[in-house]
C-alpha cells in the first residue's frame, strides 16, 4: 500500500514538473514573442489616444475601457483562432501573411513620414474629438476597435512566427499570454497618458509650491510626450516592417540584402563591450530605411488608385469629417476654423 502511495507520489511530482517545465516554455515564449511585436506595439498605444482626443474628461476612461474589451476580444476571438487553424493546416501561408503585414507598416510608417517632410497634419486635424450624444461615443468607439483589430493582427501573426516550432496547444497558451498581456499593456498606458493632464491640473491646485510646479510641468510636457510616443512608434512600424521583408526575402531565396546587411554589422560585431550593441543598431539601421523605401514604393503604387476608387482614403477622410460634425454638432469647415482653445 505504502509503495502504491509513493509510486503515486512519484507521479504526480512528475507531472508537476512537466507542467512547471510548460508554464516556463509559454513564459519564455511570450517573452520573446511579445518583444518582436514591440514596434506594432508602441504605435497602437501612440494611436488609441487620438480616439479620445476632445471628448468630455468623464467619458475618457469609459471609451478606452470599452476599446481594450474590444481589442481583447478582437485578439482571442477572432485573431487568434484564425492563426492556430492556418498555422495546422496551411503553415506554408505564415510568411506570406507575415510579409503582407510588413509590408502595411513599411506602408503606414512610410505615409507619416512622407506627411512630416511635407508638413502635413492631417492627423491633428481628424483627430476624432467627441464631446456629446452615445451614438457619436459608441462610432468613434468602433472606429477605434477596427484600426485596432490591424494592428491587432499585426501583433499577433509577429508572435505567432516567434513560436511556430512549438506544439499547437503550446502556441496557443503563449499567444493568449501575448494577446492578456499587451492588451493590458497598451491599454494601461493609454489611460496613463490620456489622463495625464487632468492629474497636472488637479495638482496645480494643491497649495504645495512643488506639486503645482509639477502639475504645471505634466500639463507643458504631454503633448512633447505625446509626439515622442508617435515618433518612436513611427521608427518601430519602420524597423519592424522592414526587418520582416528582409527575412522573407531572404526566406523566399532572394539572400542579397539580408547578405548584404550582416556585411554591414561585420566591421563594428567585433569591438570589444559594445560590438553586439553596435551590430544591432546598424541592423535596425539597414531595417528601417529599407522599410521605408518599400513603404515609399508602395504608396507610389497604392495612393494613386485611393484617389479614384470609391472607398479611397479621401472619401474615409470626408466621412471621418462628417462623422465628427455629427459627434461635436459642427460643420466640419466650423469644426476646423474654430478650435478649442
Amino acid at each position: 500500500m505504502s509503495g502504491g502511495l509513493v509510486a503515486l507520489l512519484d507521479d504526480v511530482a512528475a507531472l508537476a514538473r512537466i507542467a512547471a517545465a510548460s508554464v516556463d516554455d509559454v513564459a519564455a515564449g511570450a517573452a520573446k514573442a511579445g518583444a518582436k511585436a514591440a514596434g506594432v506595439v508602441i504605435d497602437d498605444a501612440a494611436v488609441t489616444p487620438q480616439y479620445v482626443s476632445g471628448a468630455d474628461p468623464s467619458r475618457e476612461l469609459p471609451m478606452i475601457k470599452k476599446i481594450f474589451w474590444g481589442s481583447l476580444r478582437n485578439k482571442l476571438l477572432i485573431i487568434l483562432p484564425a492563426l492556430l487553424l492556418i498555422s495546422a493546416f496551411l503553415p506554408g501561408a505564415i510568411p506570406f501573411i507575415l510579409m503582407a503585414g510588413g509590408t502595411y507598416l513599411c506602408y503606414e510608417g512610410a505615409e507619416k513620414v512622407w506627411h512630416k517632410l511635407r508638413g502635413h497634419h492631417e492627423a491633428e486635424e481628424d483627430s476624432p474629438a467627441v464631446d456629446r450624444g452615445p451614438e457619436a461615443e459608441a462610432r468613434v468607439t468602433k472606429g477605434a476597435i477596427t484600426t485596432d483589430f490591424i494592428l491587432s493582427c499585426e501583433i499577433m501573426v509577429i508572435s505567432m512566427n516567434e513560436v511556430a516550432n512549438e506544439s499547437l496547444w503550446v502556441r496557443a497558451f503563449i499567444l493568449v499570454a501575448v494577446a492578456i498581456a499587451i492588451t493590458v499593456l497598451v491599454y494601461g498606458a493609454v489611460a496613463l497618458i490620456v489622463k495625464m493632464d487632468d492629474i497636472g491640473i488637479h495638482l496645480t491646485t494643491k497649495d504645495s509650491a512643488g506639486s503645482k510646479r509639477f502639475g504645471e510641468m505634466l500639463v507643458r510636457g504631454m503633448p512633447k510626450v505625446l509626439a515622442a510616443i508617435t515618433f518612436v512608434g513611427t521608427i518601430a512600424m519602420l524597423w519592424v516592417g522592414g526587418h520582416i521583408m528582409l527575412q522573407g526575402a531572404y526566406d523566399l531565396g532572394w539572400h542579397a540584402p539580408y547578405d548584404l546587411v550582416h556585411l554591414l554589422e561585420h566591421p563594428v560585431a567585433g569591438i570589444p563591450v559594445v560590438g553586439g550593441s553596435l551590430a544591432w543598431l546598424v541592423n535596425t539601421l539597414c531595417s528601417a530605411v529599407l522599410g521605408l523605401a518599400w513603404g515609399l514604393v508602395v504608396m507610389a503604387i497604392v495612393q494613386p488608385l485611393m484617389k479614384v476608387l470609391p472607398f479611397g482614403k479621401k472619401k474615409a477622410g470626408h466621412d471621418a469629417g462628417d462623422a465628427r460634425a455629427t459627434v461635436t454638432g459642427d460643420a466640419p469647415e466650423k469644426h476646423k476654423a474654430d478650435p478649442s482653445p
